[in-house]
């Protein structure tokens, strides 16, 4: 059993949560990003997802999550963010990039992340990741370029439930 490390309390964060994924489902070219923003005690704050058109990269799809979700972040006055992300930790935290296809999304996450006061971004599995997993594959199968769920979206419940218990995973 390993210790799930994306909850709040599996590092002892007093800051607000932020999990975000991408989707690419199946050979279509669509794909979708979201994210959830939590308190450090795992209530549901808000959400968002989103539907890329013309699009199989999850890794855009990732970046463009990491962006909503920060500016979320921003609106709302969080200062003190912990952010769960998949795939995009390095291209991140590491130096700037600047022949990378996505250099400009990358470097518009590196100034909002720069604005506000605490931003701390760490990898998650993705069994620790199921509820923006969910918004990104909401995002995905719908039509709108960015949504905001201020009531989780349904379906998102019981999920929402199963991390408010502090469910364990075993990875093998």
């Amino acid at each position: 059993m390993q210790k799930r490390t994306d909850l709040p309390n599996g590092n002892s964060h007093s800051n607000v949560i932020l999990n975000v994924d991408g989707s690419c489902p199946g050979s279509t070219t669509r794909a979708g990003f979201g994210g959830l923003l939590r308190n450090y005690v795992g209530f549901y704050l808000s959400g968002f997802s989103g539907f890329i058109q013309n699009s199989t990269n999850i890794l855009r799809a990732e970046l463009l999550a990491i962006y909503h979700g920060l500016l979320q972040a921003k609106e709302t006055t969080i200062t003190d963010l912990v952010c769960y992300s998949l795939h995009c930790i390095n291209l991140i935290k590491g130096h700037p990039i600047k022949f990378h296809t996505y250099a400009v999304l990358i470097q518009d996450i590196k100034e909002l992340i720069d604005d506000q006061i605490n931003v701390i971004i760490y990898h998650t599995l993705r069994e620790g990741n199921q509820c923006a997993h969910f918004l990104a594959k909401f995002g995905a199968s719908s039509d709108i370029n960015l949504s905001v769920h201020a009531p989780p979206p349904e379906g998102l419940r019981s999920l929402l439930r199963t991390d408010a218990a502090v469910t364990f995973f075993s990875r093998v």
